[in-house]
Parts: C-alpha cells; structure tokens; sequence
C-alpha cells in the first residue's frame, strides 16, 4: 500500500480521470464513484454514494462478496489479479465485469479500497493486457527510489510483451534502459505532454506501433511502449498504468526528497557546529569533511588574494592519488573559470569531464563547482571532483552551494582572528619600541633596537638605517639589522644621486619597489645585486619638517606587493622612531653641553688653584731660596776651612745635598705652578726623544750608564706639532723615573708610532722599563702632586707630565703589574689643538 494519505478531492480527481467506471469503498459503502460508473448504473450521484456496495452486485453474488470484503476490513491480503463479478447496468442489463482492487490510505487514517471496473465483454486482449499489468502492480508500491520504480515498470512491461524507456520532456533517455532516443522522440514527447493523452508514433525498430505515454504534468516525463502485441485499443489501459506508474514515481521521489532533505539538515547542523568551535577548524578540515559529507575523491579551494587578481590555491584534499607531475593549476581551472564568469554553480558536462580526465591522468571526470562572495563580491571558488562516471547531481549543487557559505564564514573567522592577532602583535611591538626608545637615550643603540624591531614588525628580510649628514649632504649608513650591521655602516649616499633612498629624503615620502628585477637601474642601490634583494621600501625620517635619515628594508625572498596598510604602518612607526631620534640628539647635545660647562668649570678652578698655589710657592720659593742661599755659601766655606775628612767631612756632603734637594724641590714646584701656554712648532719626534734620553741619563745618577735603551720609531713619521722645551722635559722625567726604577741596570723600551685614537690621529710613544713596578692599588694615584714612593722623590715629576700632555692637549696612562716593570703611554694629536 503506498504511504501517501489521500483526501477526497484527490481520489475523485483520480477516478474521474479514468474512462473505465471507478470507486471507492470505505467499509462497505460506495464511498465516491466516477461519472463512468454512474452512466452504466443510469443513476444520478446521491442515489449511488454512500450507498451499500453489496446493492451494485447481482444478488446472487452478494453473500460471496460480502464475506470477501469483510475479511479485507479485517486485514486479509487482497487477491492478487483481478475478480469477475455480474454488475447491474441501466435498462436492466447485467455486465460481466473484472473488478481489480488496490487498497490506499485516507487522510483520516482509515483505509479504503479503489476498484477499477473493467468490462469483460468489450476486449478481452485488453482485459488480458490490463490483467498482467495490474497482477504485477504491487511491486511498483514496494518501490522506494525512482530507480526502483522504473526498473519494476520496464519489467511489468516486458512480461506483458512489451518493449519500453522513459523520456524526459527533451526526448533524453531515462531511466536503466540505456537506449538512444529516435529522432521523432522530442515532437512525440511535447505532443503527449501537451495533450494529456497517449500518441502513437509512426513504425520503428521492428515493432507495428509505438506509444507515447504522459505519466502526469507534474514530471513532465512520458513512458514510450512498443512491440508487435502494442494496439491502439491499448492506449486505455497503458494510460491507467501510465498513472500508476507516475504516482509510484512522485511517491518515491516525494521520499527521496524528504530523506535528502532531512540528510542535508542533519550535515549542514553538523558541518555548523564543526564551524562553530571555539578554536576554528583549519581550511584543510573543513575540506576533509565537506569531502566525506559529499563521497567526492578532491575538494579543491581557491581564493583570491588581491581584488582583481586570478584565485589562487588556498587549501586542497584527495590529490594524493593524481601524479604529481601534472599541472594542477590547470586541474583547478577546468571549473572555476566558468563558475566565475556568469553562473553562481556549475556541473561539469562532457567538455569539462575530459578536461579534468585529461588534467588529472584519468583519475578525476566528474565535478561541482560554487562561487564564493563576500560582500556581495566574488573572491573564490569551492570545487568538489570525482572519478570518472560518478557526476553530481543538482540536490548536490545545492547542498555545496549552502557549506560554501559556512565556509566564507570560517574562512572569514580566520582573517578577523588573523588580523585580531597581528594588530595584537603591532601593537605589542609598538609598545616595546616606545619603551625601549623611551629607556634609551644612546642614538646608536635606539637605530639598532629599531633595525631589528621593524624586521620582525614588518616581516621583512633586512632593515638599515641611514642618518643624514647635513654639512656632507649625504646619507649615512648608522645602523642595520644584525645581518648585515657591519655592512651597512660603511654605506654613503649622497642626496644629489638617484637611488631609491635619496629620492625618498628628497621628496620627503615613502617609495616602493616591487620588483627589483623589473626596476634595475633604475634608482636601485649598488649593494642591492650583493644583498641579493628582490623588492624595497624606503621610509623618510623626518621630524618638524627637518629630515634626519632614510629607513630601507628589503625582501631577499622574491618580489613583494607593500600594501597601504604596511606602508602605514611602517611610516607610524617610522614617524615614532624620529622623534626618538631627535629626542636622544637633545639630550646628546644637552649632555654634551654639561659635560663642556662641567670640564670648563673644572679647569677654571684647577687654574684658580694653580694660580693660587703659584702665587704661594713663589712666596715659599723666596722665602727658601734666600737661606739656601746663605746655606750654599757658608757650606762652600766651610770646605775651605776645615779640612775634608772624618765626621767633618761627612756632615758637610749630608748638609750640601739637602741643600740641593730642596732647592730642586723648590723649582719642581715653581715648574709646577708656572702658568704657561705651549708655543707649537713641528717637531722631529726622533730628535726630541734622543735629546730627552741623553739628558735623563746625567740626571739618573749612576744608574743611568748600566741601563740601555731600545728605540723604535715608525719610519716616515712627519714632524710633530709640539712645544720642544716642554715636551723634552715631560720625556726626561718619564726617562729618568724607569732608569731610577733600574738600580741594577736594564732595558727601556721606547716606542714611537701613529694611531686613529678619540676619532682622530694621534702621535702614541710607549716607554716600558723592567723595574719592580708600581702595585695595582697606588696607579690611580701616581699622577697626583707631591705623591712618591721613592725616599728622595718630590712627587712632582708625574704631575708636571701630565699637565704637559693636557696642555698640548694630549693625554698619558700607566699600566703595570708589581714585579713586571711599568709601561707609560703618552698620545699627542698630529693636528694643532684649538686653544680656550
């Protein structure tokens, strides 16, 4: 029994449709009949309806039936081919009639039976045809696909003789039967479906007729019937069992469409909540299950990166199985070209099929493909792909069609919570930048925080940082990222040149290239071929109009689009890092200028205690010297007078060297305190020094002839700006120090040559002898005034040294290990110094 309900207005329309007489029996009552079985009766429709059935059967016949209806009402099987019975007919007639009965189901939820009434005595080859037709008619209601039912139909009609195919409305073949379509087929089909009725059709393929059969307006199909039995008294009955035969196929279609529909909201739920996760599953996943969801072997998704540009591979599936040597790319084209150009979804037909055999090896044949929008703008595909002779149906069309939408939402997700994580990400990094500049008042390391810090901002290769040189007018390279940080160092621009770094300094904007191969020569950089860069970015720095240097940074990967938002971004940050910049210049030249008052101050008030302690030692000096006078004197006559031996003797040489070494104390101090401004002349270094060596050996004592000197000075040394006198006299108190450091004799080693030092060339003369050396905790402390570790020393040698070497604007060091010996270094600028 078919599942399908049926109201009263459907079985009427049902029977009245029928030229043989028809009812329809609920318990045992005549509950509707056609017009056909009122013409036989000769009865008007209230004096049948509703009425007995027993009252329409011959009396004879009525105890026979009413047991056989009675036992249907209690669920025995109906008779499997049709029953005779005696019917009375207007003017008292009688007809034999075969009543063939088909239980259905009434809306209420009762069942009732339809029995078509066919006469025995107009045709009986018909009846004979209708018989084995309506016998074997059970099997269409247990049919539960359409190509169930039209497998049972293509049966039923062979064993009843005949050959049969169903057409669609377009004269295509449908259906198991395989066969080709006659060139008549399409008019044929039209003309039957139009009319409503059955068409014969001219002879062909063997058989005397041929009909064309409407199943129903509704599925626009026709069910085509030959073979040499087939007769134009059969177009009745093939129209009844046409009708059956239609119902059985809008019953199994309305259940396909009802399982498929209710499939389809089961997997589009599902296919949403795997969406629907709080940790967004990848596109790879999803594809994975939109390819279990439609049996496809290859899901394929492509999307657009760039309004405008070509789709582009994005995710794929399934593709394992084709040889990696084919051209995908043409695999993904073979669809997406046509679903992009004028339909919103495509099914592959015969071209598309051979393109994909061909492009896949003959692994892939059969594809669906979707467009997907965002913003009412199209910017990807969505293609799923089978093998060969496995096509997609529309229902699958328009299943992909709705998950391409969840997947624009996925693929969506991704891009906020992608672009979510990178602004978290800039503004981390901005926020590092900020503190850390802020914390670092050094210019050269905020350039180097900054080179790296905009390679990992902005995803680039290599940042270098180039200040500029007003006075030069050039660029300069200051800082780099650590890649090439030393490189990048020894780099000039000059303002005037084309490079791409100039021309941003110059017109004070940002300037991209893309593609450096494209651009070559024109305003790329030198260094570019040996970095091997392949696009670049040059960012002016500038601060209240005034520009301090050009930021570069490069992608050594291949060419690169800088989008607007990057070159944004970038120029933000740029902008930050200036005032950076100019903020640790200020606070340079500020502490420049502190340090400039605190060393003027300083040497205000050394030459205010110089001054002081001059004015003081010249009083000391003639208040001492005028003894030492009258000491000197009454020691020279007392040598005279008393004769120069014993304890006399003795007393008088103790007396005289004293006398001496406090006068030499006298002039150390008066040497010390002279204010004096060294008159430079060009010196030959190598004549100073041997002069102050001879002099220090006289003044060393007897030591002086037991210590030998080593002497090398750098050939081709030009002549040094110096004060003569002053800086001989600074050599011979170092000289006599290391000889008097030698009691017993040793080596001084004199050593003379240039150096880069403080930004500037410098004379370097290294004086190391072999004494005992000076302990670790009193270095500090050698160069201080009237310090001395030597029994007869005044402390002042060193000190009058030092302020030697700060008067010429130079500058001496000691180092030495107790034990070891002591090394002195005295440095002199070879460019005259700019006196205060």
């Amino acid at each position: 029994m078919s599942t399908t309900r049926y109201s009263p207005a459907q079985l009427r329309a049902l029977i009245e449709a029928l030229e043989n007489p028809m009812v329809v029996l609920k318990e045992h009552s005549l509950w509707l009949v056609n017009e056909a079985y009122l013409r036989m009766l000769g009865l008007p429709r209230e004096e049948v309806e509703g009425e007995s059935a027993l009252r329409f059967i011959s009396p004879h016949e009525r105890s026979l039936l009413g047991a056989s209806m009675q036992r249907l009402l209690e669920g025995a099987p109906p008779p499997t081919g049709s029953v005779r019975h005696l019917v009375p007919a207007a003017g008292g007639r009688m007809l034999k009639m075969a009543i063939q009965p088909q239980e259905v189901a009434l809306e209420d939820g009762s069942k009732g039976w339809l029995l078509n009434l066919i006469p025995l005595t107009e045709l009986m080859p018909l009846l004979n045809v209708a018989e084995r037709l309506m016998e074997r008619s059970a099997r269409l209601v247990t049919a539960r696909s359409e190509q169930a039912v039209r497998q049972v139909t293509l049966e039923m009609l062979a064993s009843a003789g005949f050959l049969a195919r169903f057409l669609s409305r377009d004269g295509e073949c449908l259906g198991p039967s395989g066969e080709k379509p006659l060139p008549e087929d399409g008019p044929r089909v039209k003309e039957a479906l139009s009319q409503g009725h059955p068409v014969f059709g001219a002879t062909g393929h063997g058989t005397a007729f041929h009909v064309y059969v409407p199943l129903g307006e509704a599925l626009q199909e026709v069910l085509w019937v030959g073979g040499s039995e087939l007769a134009l008294t059969h177009g009745s009955v093939l129209m009844l069992f046409a009708k059956m035969v239609g119902a059985a196929l809008s019953e199994a279609r309305l259940q396909a469409e009802s399982a498929r529909g209710k499939w389809e909201m089961e997997a589009l739920a599902e296919v949403a909540r795997f969406v629907a996760r709080v940790e967004p599953p990848s596109a790879g996943a999803f594809l994975e299950r939109l390819q279990g969801l439609l049996s496809a072997d290859a899901v394929l998704l492509h999307v657009r990166e760039e309004e405008g540009a070509p789709p582009v591979p994005k995710a794929s599936v399934g593709l394992t199985a084709v040889d990696p040597s084919r051209d995908m790319g043409r695999l993904g084209r073979v669809l997406s070209e046509a679903v992009l150009g004028s339909e919103p979804g495509v099914l592959s037909g015969e071209a598309e099929g051979q393109a994909l055999r061909e492009a896949s090896g003959g692994k892939l044949g059969c594809g669906a493909a979707v467009r997907l929008t965002r913003g009412g703008a199209v910017y990807g595909t969505l293609q799923v792909l089978r093998g060969p002779a496995r096509p997609f149906q529309r229902a699958d069309l328009r299943l992909l069609g709705t998950v391409a939408e969840l997947l624009v939402t996925l693929l969506e997700q991704h891009r906020l919570r992608a672009e979510s994580a990178r602004q978290l990400s800039e503004t981390r990094l901005l926020l590092d930048l900020a503190r850390t500049t802020s914390a670092v008042l050094d210019t050269a390391s905020i350039l180097d925080l900054a080179a790296d810090f905009l390679v990992r901002l902005l995803g680039v290769s290599n940042c270098a940082i180039l200040l500029y040189d007003d006075q030069a007018k050039v660029l300069r390279g200051a800082a780099a990222s650590s890649a090439y940080r030393d490189f990048f160092r020894e780099v000039t621009l000059p303002l005037t040149s084309d490079d791409v770094a100039a021309r941003a300094a110059r017109e004070r904007r940002s300037i991209a290239v893309e593609d450096v191969e494209k651009a070559a020569g024109d305003g790329i950089p030198a260094f570019v071929q040996t970095l091997g860069e392949k696009a670049l970015l040059a960012l002016p720095l500038t601060s209240r109009d005034e520009l301090i240097g050009v930021v570069l940074v490069d992608d050594t990967r291949g060419p690169r689009v800088f989008g607007p938002s990057l070159i944004e971004l970038a120029e933000a940050t740029c902008g930050q890092l200036s005032m950076a910049i100019a903020n640790a210049r200020l606070y340079e030249s500020l502490w420049a200028s502190y340090a400039e008052l605190a060393a003027t101050r300083a040497e205000m008030v050394k030459r205010e205690r110089l001054a002081a302690l001059g004015e003081l030692s010249a009083i000391v000096a003639h208040e001492v010297r005028n003894p030492l006078g009258v000491i000197f004197n009454a020691v020279a006559s007392l040598r005279r007078l008393v004769p120069p031996q014993g304890d006399a003797s003795m007393l008088l040489d103790i007396l005289a060297e004293e006398s001496d070494r406090l006068n030499r104390m006298v002039a150390d101090l008066l040497d010390y305190t002279r204010p004096r401004e060294p008159i430079l002349h060009p010196e030959h270094l190598d004549r100073v020094i041997q002069d102050a060596l001879d002099a220090a050996r006289l003044q060393g004592g007897p030591g002086g002839q037991t210590v030998s000197v080593q002497m090398e000075v750098e050939p081709a040394l030009p002549p040094v700006p110096m004060d003569r006198r002053l800086i001989r006299q600074a050599l011979i108190n170092i000289f006599v120090n290391a000889i008097q450091a030698m009691p017993q004799g040793g080596v001084v080693r004199v050593n003379a040559r240039r150096e880069p030092h403080a930004g500037r060339e410098s004379l370097r003369i290294d004086v190391t002898d072999q004494g005992m050396g000076i302990p670790a905790e009193l270095l500090h402390r050698v160069f201080e005034p009237f310090f001395t570790t030597k029994a007869q020393g005044t402390g002042l040698g060193l000190a009058v040294v030092k302020r030697i070497l700060e008067e010429h604007r130079g500058e001496i060091a000691v180092e030495g290990t107790q034990g070891q010996g002591t090394t002195f270094t005295l440095r002199l600028p070879f460019q005259p110094p700019t006196l205060p």
